[in-house]
């Protein structure tokens, strides 16, 4: 038997989305909701999930490998999380292998008593922090990132829980959205830069702690705000706590969530994904106008920005291809001889819509580009006349650090192609790319401020935001140089 991820790998090259999380706290059958706001994040993560709950007595934690609706809507599985207070979590594992260990919350028996921990992020000195711990006698038990706030928690000097748990983020660097489970509190958190997003909603009086407001959305839940970058937030049986522990800095949120990550439901940031979409596809046209009979979008991710194209460029929006939702993690193969047909197990050309037209193929993306390069071919075969590609975003030159699972840079066709090499490479009529500012400009900036930039967008300009201790070193001067220029 022949299994091939159609997830991962050369068979399809978008950026992997990193993880969800989702808490809540003082509501009979707490674990029936986590499973349902997780249902709602799935999109952020289908490797594995997991659930901790208590009860008033005792923790109860399910963890499996695989999506929530295979293993959380079993009535038998969500009768083992009593509680009225559960935290979950989905995971794409950007950090570690994809091994059970690694399935979160990762929870652990403290000196005050039991804590779970899920996390959305990564942290960018994690190793160089673990081996510390590691030498003075640590031992991991998983090979994820999440693990080491875990250990600070546990040797901190701090007295109680939420002063051992500031002590620990303090020591931490890079991106994080943290929601952890006590026995008494809830506690959510975002790093000072707010690079990830977290949100707080209110289910009839119960608080929740999730990564998108579309997690709310699904169970009829109140959005309240965003949890602010840098901010501590304690839900106890007594109320709401925030607290701010780090000093104040300028905000660098993901713009990747506004081009893919997000649902285009969600609100992320005071600002509708969907909307932030089509206005992408807006300023993509007029940057890049061609002359053309039809736009198509390659679904999913490409359709808001497709609409928004084919919207300000005046052409009609074509379904040219379409894609096959029921491809799940893995297609199995009863022979070898289908082994090679990659991009066709999701996505098939709708010859009615595009034979003999110019075509605009809307994506918001390329990596490797090696997907682009087979449903330029698959629209070709179904009789284009001519073939120009579109990409709702600039191009895509580093890799990301902090929570996004993407090839190494040497692998990313825009760090060692030009346009015009890619364009052949791909073999379109004609290849764009939204502009750095033009990006900046549907999502409601005037422009990228070069010296202090409005968002995280290393993947696009090289900017990292914050150290990288673990890929670099303490005593990388090229990053610091960086990191003193701003760009």
């Amino acid at each position: 038997m022949n299994v091939i991820d159609t997830t991962r790998g050369e068979a399809d090259d978008h950026f992997h989305d990193e993880c969800g999380v989702f808490g809540i706290f003082g509501r009979a059958d707490a674990a029936s909701f986590v499973a349902l706001g997780l249902h709602a994040l799935q999109h952020r993560g289908q490797d594995a999930a997991g659930i901790v709950t208590f009860d008033g007595t005792q923790f109860h934690t399910e963890r499996h490998v695989g999506l929530i609706g295979d293993n959380f809507t079993k009535p038998s599985v969500i009768a083992r999380l009593g509680g009225d207070r559960a935290i979950g979590h989905t995971r794409y594992p950007t950090t570690g292998d994809s091994g059970l260990r690694n399935v979160q919350p990762l929870f652990a028996e403290l000196e005050s008593g039991g804590l779970a921990v899920a996390h959305n992020g990564n942290v960018t000195n994690a190793m160089t922090v673990q081996h510390e711990l590691q030498r003075s006698g640590a031992i991991f038990s998983s090979t994820s990132d999440t693990e080491t706030l875990l250990h600070l928690i546990a040797v901190s000097p701090e007295k109680d829980l939420l002063a051992k748990f500031i002590d620990g983020l303090k020591k931490l660097e890079g991106a994080y959205s943290f929601v952890a489970l006590s026995s008494k509190k809830m506690i959510g958190c975002r790093d000072p830069l707010g690079i990830r997003p977290l949100v707080l909603g209110d289910l009839e009086g119960s608080w929740i702690l999730a990564s998108e407001t579309c997690a709310l959305d699904i169970m009829g839940a109140r959005f309240v705000r965003n949890v602010e970058p840098g901010e501590v937030v304690v839900v106890t049986e007594k109320g709401l706590e925030s607290h701010f522990p780090f000093e104040q800095q300028k905000r660098r949120f993901c713009v990747f969530e506004y081009v893919y990550f997000a649902r285009p439901d969600s609100y992320v940031e005071g600002r509708n994904v969907y909307e932030a979409r089509k206005n992408i596809g807006v300023e993509l046209a007029k940057e890049m106008p061609v002359e053309a009979d039809i736009v198509v979008p390659v679904p999913d991710s490409g359709v808001p920005a497709a609409i928004g194209y084919a919207q300000q460029a005046d052409l009609p929006f074509e379904l040219g291809i379409i894609r096959n939702h029921y491809v799940g993690r893995t297609f199995i193969q009863p022979t070898d001889s289908i082994r090679h047909m990659g991009v066709k197990l999701k996505h098939n050309a709708n010859r009615h819509s595009i034979e003999g037209k110019r075509v605009i193929l809307v994506d918001d993306s390329i990596v490797r580009g090696t997907t682009s390069q087979k449903i330029v071919q698959m629209v070709r075969e179904a009789g284009a006349k001519e073939v120009h590609m579109r990409i709702a975003s600039p191009p895509t030159i580093s890799s990301c650090y902090y929570g996004v699972d993407t090839p190494e840079t040497k692998k990313l066709l825009a760090s060692r192609m030009s346009v015009e090499d890619m364009a052949e490479f791909i073999r379109v009529d004609s290849l764009g790319f939204l502009s750095i500012d033009g990006l900046y400009r549907a999502v409601g900036e005037s422009a990228r401020d070069a010296e202090q930039p409005q968002f995280c967008d290393a993947c696009f300009t090289g900017a990292y935001p914050t150290r990288l201790l673990d890929r670099d070193g303490p005593d990388n001067v090229r990053q610091l140089s960086i990191l003193a220029a701003g760009n």
